[in-house]
Parts: C-alpha cells; structure tokens; sequence
C-alpha cells in the first residue's frame, strides 16, 4: 500500500502533543517547564523519565531512550513506523488520504483482510455478551470461568466469551448483519458441511487470540465435556489475518511488563497466562499448546533476550520441550526454567499462592539449562556410563546452537564443571558439532572438512569504545548549532569592502566545510549534514523538526539527544568539552566560527597523526617520505593558525 505522504507526517506531528500521549501510560508530574516520571521501560523508584512539551521530546535517563512521540509508542508499544503514525492519526482526527490508488490485488487483499478483522472483532463482542447476558453462557461459560478464580475485571481484561451450543445461532446472526459466509469459513468461525452451515466454536468457552496491536485475530475454544472422543480444545485455522505459528497468547498484554523487566515467562496455556496475570504477574505469555516455533522466540526477541519457560510439576512433555530450547538458544536468546511442584501448574500455583510467593517461588527455582537438562535425563540412565555418554553429548550439542562465542565458552566452562571433565574435551566436541552446525547453516557440506579456526582470533566489526565518543565532541557542537541556529541570519566581514554578507548558519557551516571538502565521521552528523546540503541545493533550510519527523529513529534519537543537551545548559558544557552554552545566542557569529575553526583543527590534528604513522612504515622509500614530512609541515603550519583562531597555545 501507498506511504503517508510528507505532508501528513507534518500535520500528525505537528497536531500531536507529547505530553498527551505519554500522559497514557506514564504518570506524570509538573518539574520546571518539563514533566517527569518513572520510566516505562524499566523497574525504578526515582523518576529520570522526562518530557518536554515545548521541544515535543522525551528522555529517558535511565535506559538513554529518547525521541519524539512516535519514537514513544515505536519503544513502547513496539509500532512500526507507519503503525505509530496512523495510531496517532486516529487520536486526533487526522485523515491519512491514500497518495496513490492500490492495485487491484493490493484492494482485493486489504479488503479481504480488513473484512476478516471486523468479523472477529464482531464475533469476539458477541461471545463476550453470550457469556454475561445469555441464560446458558451465565450457567456453563461464566460458571465455568468463576469456578477456574478468574475475577470479573480479568474476564473483561481477556475478552473471554462463550458460543451458544445451539448449532448455527452465531452463523444465522452474522449473515443477518451483513457477513459473508466466505469470511466466516475464512476465519474458522463458521463451517459448511452437505450444504447446512454450522458454528465452529459452538457449546465452548472462548479465548479471543490478539496481535502485538491488539487487535483479534482468531480464537482458543475449550469444550467444557468429558468425552474424550472430543478435542479439548479448537483454534482458529490458519488465514491472511493468523498463523498460530507467528503468535504468542497474550503478548498484547504482557508486553510492555516483558519490556520493563527485559524477560518474558513463558508457559503452556491460556489459563496460565490468565492466572499469572491475576496474580499480578504480567509478563508472562503462552505458545498455547503448540509446539515453540523461531517465529515465536523471534517476535519475543523483539522485546528481551531473557526467556523463562514455566513447566508444570508433571508434564509428560518435558522431553519434548528439550527442541524448544534448542531453538531459543539457537536464536542467540537466553533461556532459563522453572518446574513447578508436582501436581501444579503456573495456573494452579497462582491461584494457591499470593503474588509474592509466586513470584519468589520463579525467582528462586530458576535454573540454567545446563542443570535442568542433566536432572531430567540422568532419572532415566541413573549410574548408567553410556546414558551419562549420551547425556552430555545432548548438552553438549545444545550448547553448540548458541551463536555467541563467549556465551558458548562459559557454558562450556560450566558443563566441564558440572560434569567433572577436562574443559578441552568439551571444547573438541564443540567444535566438531559447531562446523556441523555451520554447514546446515549455509548448506556447505564441505565445511565438516575444514579445521576449526580459533573465533578469538577470527576478524569481527570493532565496537565503538566508551570514550572514544568524547572524540567526537566537535563533531556533536557543529550539528547542535546547525539545529538549533540553522535558519538563524548572521553578517559576515568581506575582505577588502565594508559590506557585509548577510548568509544563513547552515549556509555558511556548509561552505566552510564544502571549501575543505571536509565530511563528519560519525554516521548521524554525515547524514544531518548531507541533508542540510541538499536542502540548501534546493533553496530549503531545515529545522531540527524536520529530522524529527523522519522515520529513521536513530537520526530522531540522536537530534533528540543534542537538544536534551541544550535545554539542561550547564558549564559543565564549557569546561569538559569547550561547548559555549550560556553565550550563544548573544555573539552567534563568534559561537559558529568557533566551532567551523574547532571542527577543521581536529580534522587537520588527525591528519598530520595519519602521517605520523604513515612515516613509521618500513622499507618507506627516501622519495616518498620527504614528500609526506612536506605534506606534514604544510598541515602544521594550517593547525597553528586554527589554534590562533580558537586562542591556544600548541606545545612544541
């Protein structure tokens, strides 16, 4: 489907205020011209999370999240881009016109899909009100939730409902309204068998399935019989709108607690996650008795890298869940497991036990892998050699799915412990199973055959250190003046005339920095200075909103952070990292040039230390280095007049 065009981002950003909309889930209080509060995205009890409505930015100083309200509901409620816009077009009104005309798959599908989401969305109002208001929904559906301890509000909270056992009463009322039989097949709602249509949840209780956003998209019924010859339970098939393997019950809930406690509980089914949530337990999700799927483990990923599985106290499928774990190792994850008492299960345990002592009970029967893995299988070959064997060549081969080189090193440092064994052969073994495995990866089976190549010694991409950021410290002032004073007017002196040129802030940074050829070296300075550029080739001078506005949130984060900068003046600014704060915008001119000449000095500093270096090369020709010492004296000569300029004293 079509972009929402420019000029919609501006008015939905534009009409949109901050302070509004995280007022929705941050209670927050008047600090100053800012508000404050506690931060959504982690457990504290002293608020470092600002807003500031007149920047139309926030900051949290606890995580370093920071942005606009789009970059908000993007961490938060984890939207995409356009997801977030249109969530804040709804709010307020705001009409987003299609740019272009869909095709007309593009309209056949969006029809379809949005058709389908209106009948859940119907059938989910209609089971929720046969279960409160209907003689048999009160009598089997809603005695049958009171009997499981679920109070009214968490019932409200779910959603749940109940389908009428009477045959086709939900079908006959949705054909009534409007809907298509072919929708309602669709979606598993309705079945059509020798030409008489039929309800497919019919005489169950319902769990209506929701998406990260909330909305329904499909359905778990339970059916309240003994006879075995029945399925307990019935999901929704497969549809453009729901594929259980992509799906995780209760995500939609529990996923702004996943993200404060950076873990996600995971457990068997709905009335687990339900029951935990009573509890007070939120971040808990469940695969709802299927099998854990990457899809599953990567859609947690987006959330945290910490997952806990719940296993009930005897669950026959403990072994089977032994792949899952595979899989959350092999997705770089971490992974821990709790086993409950015998004869519990989270939702049993939740509703026998307070809040507290559940919570305790997870945080303190946690184990590693490793443990859980051994105490399951060693009950099966007790003091059994080859069982022992076979055990830990299984761990073994857990381990070697993990991605991560040091991760896998500490896990075979605990193995060899665990198992009072040389850590060298845990680490042959590893390597063996680590090139199988990079040869399923890559569909190489000639990998098996090539030596194993240190990892420690293997090239990797460099992490930024810490400090090396305060390097770019004159990088940082030069773009913060061009955002703030960019569209500011200044006089500039012409050699030989009393004539003053009268230019732009960004004009004049970006012809000094054109005149030198000279570019940022970090990646967001380069990209806000290349924009300034264009704008200016197009007679347009951006403001800072207009980074804002962008859908790139690292460049909003970044713009965000520099004015975080410039609303907490300090002389702290001055003297750290010689940012001249209180005084800008009383001399502009001298503030701009400060930093152009502060900018090139470095730029030229790093220069002349490249052909230092260059100078230290062995079997460095006579020739070649009198020229790069001639090249190296006409630099200094230029960083002696840029430290004039800036009024410093370069030691010989």
């Amino acid at each position: 489907m079509s972009k929402i065009s420019p000029q919609i981002i501006d008015e939905i950003m534009n009409t949109s205020r901050i302070e509004e909309v995280i007022g929705e889930f941050v209670q927050l209080k008047r600090a100053g011209s800012n508000l404050k509060g506690l931060s959504p995205f982690t457990d504290e009890k002293t608020a470092s999370f600002v807003v500031s409505p007149a920047k139309q930015i926030f900051k949290c100083f606890s995580t370093g999240k920071g942005g606009t309200v789009v970059s908000f509901l993007m961490e938060k409620e984890h939207f995409s881009y356009p997801e977030a816009l249109r969530w804040l077009a709804d709010k307020y009104g705001i009409e987003i016109p299609q740019d272009a005309a869909p095709t007309a798959d593009e309209l056949a599908q969006a029809t379809e899909r949005d058709s389908l989401f209106i009948i859940n969305e119907f059938a989910k109002n209609y089971f929720a009100d046969n279960l409160m208001n209907s003689e048999e929904g009160k009598a089997i559906g809603l005695s049958y939730f009171e009997e499981r301890g679920f109070r009214p509000d968490i019932i409200e909270k779910f959603q749940l409902g109940y389908c009428l056992n009477k045959g086709d009463d939900f079908t006959k009322t949705a054909l009534a309204k409007g809907y298509k039989l072919e929708y309602l097949e669709k979606v598993g709602l309705s079945k059509t068998k020798e030409e008489r249509s039929f309800d497919f949840f019919r005489g169950r209780v319902l769990f209506p399935i929701h998406s990260v956003s909330g909305r329904v998209l499909g359905f778990g019924g339970r059916t309240l019989l003994n006879d075995k010859k029945i399925a307990k339970y019935y999901n929704s098939p497969d549809s453009i709108v729901y594929n259980k393997s992509e799906i995780l019950y209760g995500l939609f809930f529990a996923k702004g607690d996943v993200t404060k406690y950076d873990e996600c509980l995971l457990c068997e089914g709905y009335t687990d996650v339900i029951s935990m949530h009573q509890s007070g337990i939120q971040h808990v999700v469940s695969s709802s008795g299927t099998s854990l799927t990457k899809e599953q483990i990567k859609l947690i990923g987006r959330y945290t890298k910490n997952i806990t599985i719940l296993f009930d106290g005897d669950a026959a499928g403990i072994k089977a869940s032994f792949r899952g774990i595979d899989l959350i190792l092999e997705e770089g994850m971490n992974v821990k497991v709790v086993l409950f008492p015998e004869g519990e299960d989270p939702d049993s345990f939740a509703k026998n036990n307070s809040a507290a002592q559940t919570h305790d009970f997870i945080k303190e029967n946690k184990q590693d892998f490793i443990s859980f893995k051994a105490s399951v299988l060693l009950k099966e070959g007790k003091n059994d050699p080859l069982q022992k064997a076979n055990l830990i060549k299984e761990i073994v081969h857990s381990v070697s799915l993990i991605p991560d080189h040091i991760t896998r090193s500490v896990y075979a440092k605990e193995l060899s412990t665990h198992f009072d064994m040389e850590e060298q052969i845990v680490n042959t073994e590893l390597a063996r199973l680590r090139k199988n495995t990079l040869a399923k990866q890559h569909n190489e089976p000639e990998y098996r055959n090539v030596p194993v190549v240190n990892e420690e010694s293997t090239p990797q991409h460099t992490p930024v250190k810490k400090d090396e950021s305060s390097k770019l410290n004159h990088e940082f002032e030069l773009i913060r003046l061009m955002l703030q004073f960019g569209t500011r007017e200044i006089e500039m002196d012409n050699e030989g005339s009393d004539v003053k040129t009268k230019l732009s802030v960004l004009e004049l940074v970006c012809q000094e920095l054109n005149r030198d050829a000279l570019t940022f070296t970090d990646p967001n300075c380069r990209e806000i200075h290349e924009q300034f550029a264009l704008g200016i080739s197009e007679n347009m001078l951006y403001s800072s909103s207009h980074f804002k506005h962008l859908e790139n949130q690292d460049i909003v984060k970044f713009v965000s952070n520099l004015e975080t900068i410039e609303s907490d003046l300090s002389p702290n600014w001055l003297l750290k990292h010689n940012i001249h704060t209180k005084r800008e915008e009383g001399d502009l001119n001298q503030t701009v040039l400060h930093s152009i000449y502060n900018f090139k000095y470095h730029k030229v500093n790093l220069h002349i230390l490249n052909l230092q270096e260059q100078l230290k090369q062995k079997d460095l020709s006579e020739e070649d280095s009198l020229l790069i010492l001639t090249e190296q004296l006409s630099y200094e000569k230029v960083k002696r007049i840029l430290a004039d300029l800036l009024g410093r004293t370069i030691l010989s």
